[in-house]
C-alpha cells in the first residue's frame, strides 16, 4: 500500500485533533442509539399498529411480527425535473428487491426538490440555499418514527445530497446507501450553449433561438451533464463510500440502473444489526472520508458549492473542517479531469474515459486518498476501483480501466492538466472568500482595475445594457450572502462577464453570494466571509476603489491608505426589504436570521454537541473562525 502524501496526513491529523470534542459527543451520540433493534420493538403496541397500517400483504405481516428488516426510504422525486423524475418507478424496484432479499421496505417520506437552473436570477433562488436545511429537516422527519433498521436516500441535485446526508447524519446509527438516478445523455455541446448564452447577451439572437438552445442541451431525464454541484455530488457521495461503486454516472431506465437501485436494496440490508455487517452511516462519514471528498472535488475541478457543503456536512457528524484545508489539500492535489465547465467534455465523456473507478486507482496510488475507511460496500476504498457490469443478466463488478480511454478529459496524476487543485482560498483587507480557476486563463488570474458596486445581479445587468460597463472593473456585488438574503447563485453575470472578458477588458467578480458550480472562465472571488451584512469590510469598499486580485498567490485586496480604511464605515444595504417578501421568502425570515458565516457552511443549525458555546450564534461563530485565521486576516472583525 502507498504511503498516504504528506499534505493529506497533515490535514487529516489537523482535521482529527480539532474536532475530538465535538466528533467524540457525536459518536457517543449515534452510539447510544444502536442498543434498539430492531427499533420498532421499542415502540408501544399503538405507535406500531399506526406504522404499518398503510400496508398491505406480507409486509404487513413481516414488519407486524418484527422478524425483518426495514428499510426506510426518503426520496425527492418529483415530475418537474429532470434528475428527480427517474425516482418515481425506484420504491417498487426497492420493494421487490427487499423482499427477495427478506427484508422490507416503506417510503417513509418525501423531501422537496428545487432547481437553480429553473430558479436562477428569480426570486425563488433566494430559498435555494436554505432548501438544504428543509430537506435535512424533512429527512429527519420521515426517519423519526424508529420504525427504520437502514434507509436508502434518493437525491442527485444541488442541495438535495448534502440536505438528505445532514439529515440522515442525525440518525447516524442507521445503515444508509445513496441512490442515485445518473445523468441525462449528451445533447447540445456546453460550448455550444455558452456560445447562444453570450449572443443572446449581446443581443445577436433573440429568446426563441436561446431557448431552443437550452431546450436541446437540457433535453430528458438525468442531471445536467456538466460537472456543476448535481454531478460533484454524485462524485463525492463515492468517492465517501456512500453510493455502490460505480454508480453515479449510470443514466437512468437502463438494465444497469435499475439493477443497481435493487442491488442498493440488498446490500443495506446486509449492513443492519442482525446480518452481522453493521455499518452506520455515522461511521463511514469520518474525518477521512470528508478529507477524501475534498481532494475528489479538487482533483476534479468540482462545484464551489461544497466550499459550503462540505462544510456542513462535516458538522452534521461532529468534524470541523474549513477553507484552510482546501487550500492546503489544493496545493497537493493536481488536476487531473477536464469537465466542462472547466473543458468542453460532459460527466459521460469523463465516464467513458475511465470516471471514478479509474480516478479513485490513481489517487490512491498517488497517496491522495486514505484506502483504510468504512464504506458502504465494504471495508477500503479499493472497492471503489471497480465498476458494475451485468453480465448474462446479472450484476457483477470488475476492475475498472488502469488507463484513461481519453487524455483530454482525465489523466493520471503523473500527467496531470495543471500540477495542483482547481481551488484557492483568497484573503486581505475584504476578508476570506475562495475561488475556482481550473477553468480561469493563467493570464485572467491577476486583475489590477477600479471597484463598481453593486447590490444585485439585476444592478450588473442593467449597467451591461446601458453600455456602462465596456472597461477594466471589479465587480464587488455584496448583500449576497445568506444573512442577506440567502445567498443566492448570481448565475446571470456569467455571460454578461464572459462578453466583457472576450472584448478584452479586465473584469472580474468578488461577492458575498454564490457564483455557481458552473463558474467558469471569469475570475469569481465568492463566499465573501464575513459577508456585508455581518458588517463584513466587503461593504466598505467603495466605487472607483482599486482592488487587487492574484488568484495564484490567494491575494484579495484594496490599495488604499490602511487609516482611512480603517475609519470607513460599512454601508448599509439600500434594498434589503424587497429580499424578505414574496415568492415564499417571508418564511425563511428565520433561517436568514440564523444563518452561520459561509466558512461554516453558511448552515442555521448552530453550534455542534460539544463545541463551544461561544459560537451559539453566527456573529460569535465568525468571530471564532476569523480569530483562528487571524495570521491571514487583515479585513474589520464582525461587530
Amino acid at each position: 500500500m502507498v504511503s498516504p502524501h504528506s499534505h493529506l496526513n497533515k490535514v487529516t491529523q489537523r482535521v482529527i485533533e480539532r474536532s475530538k470534542p465535538t466528533r467524540a459527543a457525536y459518536l457517543a451520540r449515534i452510539d447510544g442509539a444502536q442498543g434498539h433493534f430492531p427499533a420498532r420493538g421499542a415502540l408501544s403496541c399503538a405507535n406500531l399498529a399506526h406504522g404499518f397500517a398503510g400496508l398491505e400483504g406480507q409486509e404487513k405481516i413481516s414488519i407486524k411480527a418484527i422478524r425483518e428488516p426495514n428499510i426506510g426510504i426518503v426520496s425527492s422525486y418529483n415530475e418537474m425535473l429532470s434528475a428527480h423524475a427517474p425516482f418515481k418507478n425506484y420504491p417498487d424496484i426497492i420493494k421487490h428487491a427487499a423482499r427477495e432479499a427478506g427484508g422490507v421496505a416503506q417510503f417513509a417520506g418525501g423531501v422537496p426538490a428545487m432547481c437553480d437552473g429553473v430558479t436562477q436570477g428569480n426570486a425563488g433562488m433566494e430559498l435555494s440555499l436554505f432548501s438544504r436545511e428543509v430537506i435535512a429537516m424533512s429527512t429527519a422527519v420521515a426517519l423519526t418514527h424508529n420504525m427504520f433498521d437502514a434507509a436508502l436516500c434518493l437525491g442527485i441535485c444541488d442541495k438535495i445530497v448534502p440536505g438528505l446526508l445532514i439529515g440522515a447524519l442525525q440518525f447516524g446509527h442507521l445503515p444508509t446507501i445513496f441512490v442515485p438516478a445518473g445523468p441525462m445523455t449528451s445533447g447540445l455541446t456546453n460550448d455550444d450553449k455558452a456560445k447562444v448564452r453570450q449572443q443572446f447577451a449581446m443581443g445577436a439572437c433573440d429568446r426563441d433561438a436561446l431557448l431552443e438552445a437550452e431546450a436541446a442541451a437540457y433535453h430528458g431525464h438525468g442531471t445536467c451533464t456538466f460537472y456543476g454541484t448535481a454531478n460533484s455530488n454524485q462524485m463525492l457521495m463515492e468517492v465517501m463510500g456512500l453510493h455502490l461503486p460505480g454508480s453515479a454516472f449510470i443514466h437512468p431506465h437502463t438494465p444497469l440502473r435499475d439493477a443497481l437501485t435493487a442491488e442498493a436494496a440488498k446490500r443495506v440490508l446486509e449492513l443492519t444489526v442482525d446480518r452481522g455487517h453493521y455499518t452506520p452511516v455515522g461511521h463511514v462519514v469520518d474525518e477521512k472520508s470528508i478529507v477524501n471528498g475534498i481532494v475528489a472535488l479538487l482533483a476534479t475541478g468540482g462545484s464551489t458549492n461544497h466550499t459550503l457543503h462540505l462544510v456542513a456536512i462535516a458538522r452534521a457528524a461532529g468534524i470541523v473542517i474549513d477553507w484552510n484545508d482546501f487550500d492546503e489539500l489544493s496545493q497537493a492535489v493536481p488536476l487531473v479531469a477536464r469537465i466542462y465547465p472547466n473543458g468542453k467534455a460532459d460527466v459521460n465523456h469523463f465516464h467513458a474515459a475511465g470516471g471514478i473507478a479509474f480516478l479513485v486507482r490513481d489517487l490512491l496510488e498517488a497517496g491522495l486518498l486514505h484506502e483504510d475507511v468504512k464504506t458502504v460496500a465494504g471495508k477500503g476504498l479499493k472497492h471503489y476501483t471497480r465498476e458494475p457490469k451485468l453480465i448474462d443478466g446479472k450484476l457483477q463488478w470488475v476492475d475498472g480501466t488502469e488507463t484513461s480511454h481519453d487524455t483530454k478529459v482525465l489523466r493520471s496524476h503523473k500527467e496531470p492538466f495543471a500540477p495542483d487543485g482547481g481551488l484557492r482560498l483568497m484573503h486581505g483587507k475584504l476578508g476570506r472568500g475562495v475561488i475556482k480557476i481550473s477553468a480561469v486563463a493563467d493570464a485572467h488570474r491577476h486583475v489590477k482595475a477600479p471597484a463598481i458596486v453593486f447590490e444585485s445581479q439585476e444592478q450588473v445587468q442593467e449597467a451591461f445594457d446601458r453600455g456602462e460597463l465596456k472597461r477594466d472593473f471589479v465587480a464587488i456585488v455584496r448583500f449576497q450572502g445568506a444573512r442577506a438574503n440567502g445567498m443566492p447563485e448570481l448565475h446571470r453575470l456569467t455571460p454578461l462577464l464572459g462578453v466583457l472578458q472576450d472584448q478584452g477588458f479586465h473584469v472580474a467578480l468578488v461577492t458575498d453570494g454564490r457564483m455557481s458550480g458552473a463558474s467558469g472562465k471569469v475570475p469569481a472571488v465568492i463566499h465573501i466571509s464575513p459577508e456585508a451584512l455581518l458588517h463584513g469590510p466587503i461593504g466598505k469598499v467603495r466605487t472607483g476603489d482599486m482592488i487587487v486580485i492574484d488568484a495564484n498567490k490567494g491575494v484579495l485586496d484594496v490599495e488604499i491608505d490602511e487609516k482611512e480604511w480603517a475609519a470607513r464605515e460599512v454601508e448599509q444595504p439600500k434594498h434589503q426589504a424587497a429580499n424578505e417578501v414574496g415568492f415564499g421568502r417571508e418564511l425563511f425570515g428565520v433561517f436568514r436570521a440564523a444563518a452561520m458565516p459561509a466558512e461554516l457552511g453558511a448552515s442555521v443549525f448552530g453550534p455542534m454537541v460539544g463545541e463551544n458555546a461561544s459560537c451559539d450564534t453566527a456573529e460569535h461563530a465568525a468571530h471564532a473562525a476569523h480569530a483562528a485565521h487571524a495570521a491571514h486576516t487583515t479585513g474589520a472583525a464582525v461587530k
